[in-house]
């Protein structure tokens, strides 16, 4: 039998199949170098900032009546923290305290009357440009409609959102700022869009424009904060097919209130439950992002709130018991006004399945985000928790923690410091002056007063307010 002609391959084909193999070779070895490369930069940040959620507003903190399922997946993929402080217990000195390390002992802003972020200070993206982080904001910034502070000074290269916080109680608006050409200006937007997800938009973009570098993104939601007002699809889970409330009894909410921006509600818990949905949603949107661009084992995605839950635009945290165990909510420095929801998410640097009762505060964000980078930091009173997050090696311990509110609604004065497990609060109004003392290890909720049974706990913790309060 005559053997099978044998297949021949022109010369010019084989060299053809050579130069496509060696592309191939070199393509696979690029592709695992930048991985690799991936690997050795700095890690991606995003810290995502809700506004006025309460510790008892996620499944993953007990919430019953409210669905959160992205969040309750974060946290039982990362790490959920108990014992997480608000840098202040409303909006601007909290977030003054998050992007500038400083806590209550020392900051200038102590009050939402205080001046906000000034030129000279040091923020988080400031410090991270060192390492040649991208750098962008997107929603609340919270300090005024003055430009002396705005993102553009403070280390930003992109911004998209409210620059004051009264105008960010309007989810719908005809105009936000943003940074064009260097510089934070005035634009006009489109009054039929919910803007919170235009905000997440712009990040998602912001993710993949510099998912080949290292980027910062801090995404500080308005969500949750009045009015309450959220687009229909959101309230529907929490409605009938009539479009009546399934969170009843409801007590509809009338046009303005106190403040004399919110709007009417006529369903504030469908509209409150909504709310804290969409901003579940948006963050499921952004973890999916960073997934799908290959990014999760090198970005670390931290979930924290400004303060506690409000009262406001017919908010009703009492009915949700948004604060959980605790007792306060915003405006008060009992630990519902402070202690606030935190997870941490980052496969490649955040320890997984854990729940930690290590306590800590968002202004030990920057001095963690510094050590990620491997850059110097300046002195704050904020603690690196890189260890914490990773889940080994030795975990620093803060001496004290410390918070002060000038009241105007409740009338007084009033300071907190936490030591270990004490916590005492001093107060004083027009009239008089007291304290409590309160043993959070045995009575997380404030309620058994123990002032008059250990003065000498008493006496040190008012020294210790007198020892590290600087004046503003």
């Amino acid at each position: 039998m005559a053997a099978a002609p044998s297949k021949i391959i022109p010369q010019n084909c084989i060299g053809l199949l050579l130069v496509a193999l060696i592309a191939a070779l070199c393509l696979g070895a690029m592709a695992a170098g930048d991985a690799a490369d991936r690997q050795s930069a700095p890690p991606n940040i995003i810290v995502i900032l809700a506004d006025d959620l309460g510790y008892g507003d996620l499944g993953a903190y007990g919430q019953k009546k409210i669905r959160t399922p992205r969040l309750d997946e974060m946290a039982s993929e990362g790490m959920r923290f108990t014992e997480f402080y608000a840098g202040h217990t409303v909006c601007a000195p909290s977030r003054v305290a998050l992007l500038t390390g400083a806590d209550m002992a020392h900051s200038h802003t102590r009050s939402n009357r205080g001046p906000g972020l000034l030129e000279d200070d040091s923020t988080i993206a400031e410090v991270l440009k060192q390492a040649g982080y991208a750098t962008g904001v997107f929603g609340k910034w919270g300090f005024g409609d003055t430009l002396a502070g705005a993102p553009d000074r403070q280390g930003f290269d992109e911004f998209l959102g409210y620059l004051g916080h009264v105008h960010a109680h309007s989810y719908y608006t005809d105009h936000l700022f943003a940074i064009r050409n260097g510089r934070t200006v005035k634009i006009a937007t489109d009054t039929t869009e919910y803007v919170h997800d235009r905000f997440t938009e712009e990040a998602l973009d912001f993710i993949e424009r510099n998912q080949e570098r290292p980027f910062f993104l801090y995404l500080p939601f308005a969500l949750v904060h009045a009015e309450l007002l959220v687009p229909d699809d959101a309230m529907a889970p929490y409605q009938d097919t009539s479009g009546k409330s399934l969170l009843l009894p409801e007590k509809p909410f009338p046009c303005c209130g106190v403040i004399g921006t919110y709007r009417a509600q006529p369903q504030p818990h469908a509209a409150f439950a909504g709310m804290v949905s969409r901003l579940d949603r948006e963050v499921g949107r952004i973890l999916d992002r960073v997934r799908d661009l290959g990014l999760g084992d090198n970005t670390v995605v931290l979930f924290t709130s400004d303060n506690g839950p409000h009262v406001e635009g017919g908010a009703d945290p009492g009915f949700f018991e948004s604060n959980g165990p605790l007792r306060g909510l915003k405006r008060d420095l009992y630990e519902g006004g402070i202690r606030v929801p935190m997870i941490a998410w980052g496969p490649g640097h955040v320890a997984g399945g854990v729940v930690s009762d290590h306590p800590w505060g968002s202004w030990d964000f920057l001095a963690t985000f510094a050590d990620l980078a491997g850059v110097s930091a300046p002195k704050t009173n904020g603690l690196s928790m890189v260890n914490l997050l990773a889940g080994q090696g030795d975990v620093p311990l803060h001496e004290y923690f410390y918070w002060e509110f000038d009241n105007q609604w409740g009338g007084h004065f009033v300071q907190a410091v936490r030591r270990g497990k004490w916590k005492l609060l001093r107060f004083q109004d027009s009239e008089r002056s007291w304290v409590e003392l309160y043993d959070l290890h045995r009575d997380v909720g404030e309620y058994n007063d123990l002032a008059a049974r250990y003065p000498d706990v008493v006496l040190s913790l008012e020294q210790l307010i007198n020892r590290v309060r600087t004046d503003p």
